[in-house]
């Protein structure tokens, strides 16, 4: 059986027409053709080219996944862009918070659109969100992965220009990014309170290139920690209820700390030696870690009284935070004893923070008259406390309406004698020259 051979090109008459053109072109370019094609080809791989790309954008939000060393670029950069970027909670233009929220809105949607890095889960996701600290905290995140420079809260005061950020001993181009230790207290590490905090780089201030895989781990991570929170609540992300333990752990110093330690250990090159806490530990001069540099808790956290901070008049002190911008610890309280109160007032001192877990652990085994009583004793010196504040400030006050009164008769007296003084002047003067001219009369007779 013959099996019947048909044109590729279909039907005789489109094959006829073929067969046409091709005798209209030398032979010499159709023997070329298939090596023509592979370069085309080949030049369109190159430029990455796309040929087909639908304009259609998933708006659903779906939980991220963390990027690894694997599937991130390396990114290189020589030098840090000469930006800074300042962000407050408490808004002194007395702006409303909803004209608020979409001042902010407008740059995330525009970096991290469909025009932008087409990210609409990080939009979506910031567009959900209603806690300010949360969104303040995302907010320069996003900024400092699209932007790259300096970050640093409003109420940061500058001590050194950013030139003394980088050692001179250190090349900017090995740089991607520069931090500074804030909580060194890892003797507190398991504490149950303090525990999560007591070993943390500071994010009041910091310094990256733009587009790191870090910044956007960490804000990956804040997408993953909140929506699993909220799953926990059974509750939008616009309604869930945070603590202040809660922010600072995802996505205050914590969430900060730990994202990029899990950077540096996905970025080392000896992988049989993890990174940890440990290579931070009393620090005594800045250490370059997978191209992150870590300054000294001096730099961007001098003279917090714990942690061997030192003061803001140490040579390595390049900034100074007065700790006044934000009021949000009132709307995400901490943990407070009804009889101790906030262990954080220890300032990490260690005798007080032994006495407050000695006196929480006795608690329990107290009556509840004996708890009673000592409420009330703590009530009572809270309110003598209480009242002597006020009485300074009504000392403070009338002394500062006293010194007002005073220096506004001084400045009065003053006034009222530097006028008689120049009444009197111009007095002698006009009777000096009736005096010439009678002189000159009698001179004249």
């Amino acid at each position: 059986m013959i099996a019947k051979l048909v044109s590729p090109l279909g039907s005789p008459k489109l094959a006829a027409t073929t067969a046409q053109f091709r005798n209209r072109l030398p032979t010499q370019f159709w023997r070329g053709a298939p090596l023509y094609i592979a370069v085309v080809v080949f030049v369109l791989f190159l430029l990455n080219v796309t040929l087909f790309h639908s304009g259609v954008q998933d708006t659903t939000f779906v939980l991220p996944h963390v990027p690894t060393k694997h599937n991130i670029p390396k990114y290189t950069r020589a030098e840090f862009p000469r930006k800074i970027w300042q962000t407050w909670k408490v808004n002194p233009l007395a702006f409303e918070q909803r004209d608020l929220d979409t001042a902010r809105s407008w740059y995330v949607e525009w970096h991290f659109g469909p025009d932008g890095f087409n990210r609409p889960d990080i939009v979506n996701f910031y567009r959900s969100v209603k806690a300010a600290i949360v969104k303040a905290d995302l907010l320069r995140y996003l900024v400092m992965y699209a932007e790259g420079g300096l970050y640093a809260d409003i109420d940061v005061e500058a001590l050194k220009p950013l030139s003394k950020f980088v050692p001179e001993r250190c090349d900017m181009a090995d740089i991607d990014m520069v931090i500074g230790v804030e909580i060194d207290e890892p003797d507190w590490k398991d504490h149950p309170i303090l525990g999560p905090k007591s070993r943390s780089f500071g994010q009041w201030t910091f310094m990256c290139k733009p587009q790191l895989p870090v910044m956007m781990r960490l804000i990956e991570q804040i997408m993953t920690w909140l929506s699993g929170v909220a799953k926990e609540q059974g509750v939008p992300l616009a309604e869930v209820k945070l603590d202040s333990d809660q922010i600072i752990s995802g996505t205050g110093p914590s969430a900060f700390t730990n994202a990029i330690i899990a950077e540096m250990n996905d970025a080392s090159e000896s992988p049989g030696r993890p990174i940890t806490w440990d290579t931070f530990h009393d620090l005594g001069e800045s250490k370059l870690v997978s191209r992150i540099l870590v300054l000294t808790v001096e730099a961007f956290a001098a003279g917090q009284g714990h942690s061997n901070s030192g003061n803001h008049d140490a040579r390595a002190a390049l900034v100074k935070h007065h700790y006044h911008a934000s009021n949000w610890p009132s709307r995400h309280p901490r943990y407070k004893h009804p009889a101790y109160g906030e262990v954080e007032q220890c300032n990490w001192v260690d005798e007080c923070v032994k006495k407050w877990d000695e006196n929480v652990a006795a608690w329990s085994r107290l009556s509840e008259a004996e708890q009673k009583s000592i409420i009330a004793e703590k009530e009572r010196k809270e309110k003598e406390r209480e009242e002597q504040r006020k009485k300074e400030e009504e000392e403070r006050k009338k002394k500062e309406e006293e010194d007002r009164k005073k220096k506004e008769e001084e400045d009065k007296r003053k006034k009222e004698e530097e006028a008689a003084k120049a009444a009197k002047e111009k007095t002698a003067k006009k009777n000096a020259g009736k005096g010439g001219e009678k002189a000159a009369k009698d001179n004249k007779a």
